[in-house]
Protein backbone atom coordinates (compact mmCIF):
# COMPACT_ATOMS: atom_id res chain seq x y z
CA UNK A 1 0.00 0.00 0.00
CA UNK A 2 1.39 3.23 -0.95
CA UNK A 3 1.75 5.86 1.60
CA UNK A 4 0.92 8.48 -1.25
CA UNK A 5 -2.38 10.76 -1.34
CA UNK A 6 -4.54 11.24 -4.15
CA UNK A 7 -5.32 15.07 -4.79
CA UNK A 8 -8.90 15.86 -2.73
CA UNK A 9 -11.69 16.40 -5.15
CA UNK A 10 -12.47 19.70 -5.95
CA UNK A 11 -8.66 20.88 -5.00
CA UNK A 12 -6.81 19.92 -8.04
CA UNK A 13 -8.12 23.29 -10.15
CA UNK A 14 -7.42 25.14 -7.32
CA UNK A 15 -3.76 23.80 -7.36
CA UNK A 16 -3.78 23.88 -11.37
CA UNK A 17 -5.04 27.97 -10.60
CA UNK A 18 -2.40 28.47 -8.01
CA UNK A 19 0.28 26.97 -10.10
CA UNK A 20 -0.29 28.99 -13.16
CA UNK A 21 -0.67 32.23 -10.87
CA UNK A 22 2.57 31.87 -9.33
CA UNK A 23 4.85 30.14 -12.07
CA UNK A 24 3.25 32.25 -15.41
CA UNK A 25 2.43 30.17 -18.09
CA UNK A 26 3.34 26.56 -18.04
CA UNK A 27 2.57 23.67 -20.60
CA UNK A 28 0.47 20.78 -18.96
CA UNK A 29 3.10 18.21 -18.23
CA UNK A 30 5.39 21.59 -16.04
CA UNK A 31 1.95 22.31 -14.40
CA UNK A 32 1.62 18.36 -13.37
CA UNK A 33 5.40 18.09 -12.49
CA UNK A 34 5.39 21.49 -10.12
CA UNK A 35 2.53 20.28 -8.26
CA UNK A 36 3.63 17.25 -7.77
CA UNK A 37 6.93 18.63 -6.53
CA UNK A 38 5.63 21.04 -4.05
CA UNK A 39 3.52 18.24 -2.67
CA UNK A 40 6.50 16.02 -2.04
CA UNK A 41 6.80 12.46 -1.90
CA UNK A 42 3.63 12.15 -0.58
CA UNK A 43 1.30 13.41 -3.38
CA UNK A 44 0.11 11.03 -6.10
CA UNK A 45 -1.21 12.98 -9.31
CA UNK A 46 -2.78 11.29 -12.02
CA UNK A 47 -1.32 13.52 -15.17
CA UNK A 48 -4.87 12.22 -17.14
CA UNK A 49 -6.99 14.25 -14.57
CA UNK A 50 -4.32 17.35 -14.52
CA UNK A 51 -5.38 17.21 -18.30
CA UNK A 52 -9.29 16.92 -17.67
CA UNK A 53 -9.36 20.10 -15.26
CA UNK A 54 -6.92 22.09 -17.59
CA UNK A 55 -9.39 21.59 -20.31
CA UNK A 56 -12.67 22.51 -17.72
CA UNK A 57 -10.54 25.38 -16.16
CA UNK A 58 -10.13 26.43 -20.12
CA UNK A 59 -13.90 26.28 -20.85
CA UNK A 60 -14.91 28.17 -18.10
CA UNK A 61 -13.04 31.00 -19.05
CA UNK A 62 -10.49 30.42 -15.36
CA UNK A 63 -7.36 29.84 -17.77
CA UNK A 64 -6.16 30.72 -21.79
CA UNK A 65 -4.13 28.13 -23.71
CA UNK A 66 -1.59 29.31 -26.50
CA UNK A 67 0.72 27.17 -28.70
CA UNK A 68 4.45 28.01 -28.04
CA UNK A 69 7.50 25.29 -27.79
CA UNK A 70 8.58 23.55 -24.89
CA UNK A 71 12.30 23.46 -23.65
CA UNK A 72 12.57 20.13 -25.25
CA UNK A 73 11.57 21.58 -28.90
CA UNK A 74 8.16 19.87 -28.79
CA UNK A 75 4.92 21.80 -29.46
CA UNK A 76 2.88 22.15 -26.57
CA UNK A 77 0.12 24.37 -25.26
CA UNK A 78 1.05 27.01 -22.62
CA UNK A 79 -1.37 27.91 -20.21
CA UNK A 80 -2.12 30.99 -18.70
CA UNK A 81 -4.23 32.44 -15.91
CA UNK A 82 -7.20 35.12 -16.62
CA UNK A 83 -8.74 37.69 -14.92
CA UNK A 84 -11.72 35.34 -13.94
CA UNK A 85 -9.62 32.59 -13.24
CA UNK A 86 -7.36 35.27 -10.28
CA UNK A 87 -10.77 35.93 -9.05
CA UNK A 88 -11.82 32.13 -8.59
CA UNK A 89 -8.50 31.85 -7.03
CA UNK A 90 -8.72 34.34 -4.95
CA UNK A 91 -12.31 33.02 -3.68
CA UNK A 92 -11.49 29.39 -3.65
CA UNK A 93 -7.98 30.09 -1.93
CA UNK A 94 -10.34 31.74 1.12
CA UNK A 95 -12.39 28.90 0.88
CA UNK A 96 -10.16 26.34 1.54
CA UNK A 97 -8.43 27.72 4.29
CA UNK A 98 -11.66 28.54 6.24
CA UNK A 99 -12.83 24.70 5.30
CA UNK A 100 -9.45 23.34 6.77
CA UNK A 101 -9.34 25.89 9.88
CA UNK A 102 -13.15 24.25 10.26
CA UNK A 103 -12.10 20.70 10.28
CA UNK A 104 -9.36 21.40 12.78
CA UNK A 105 -11.21 22.76 15.07
CA UNK A 106 -13.35 19.68 15.02
CA UNK A 107 -11.05 17.21 15.41
CA UNK A 108 -9.33 18.83 17.83
CA UNK A 109 -12.25 19.06 19.76
CA UNK A 110 -13.31 15.56 19.69
CA UNK A 111 -9.89 14.70 20.52
CA UNK A 112 -10.17 16.18 23.77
Amino acid sequence: MSNRLEVLPGTLELLVLSTVATMGPLHGYGIARRIEQLGGEGLLLNEGTVYAALIRLQQEGAISADWGVSENGRKARFYSITKQGNKRLTTATRDWDRTVSMVARILNAEAK
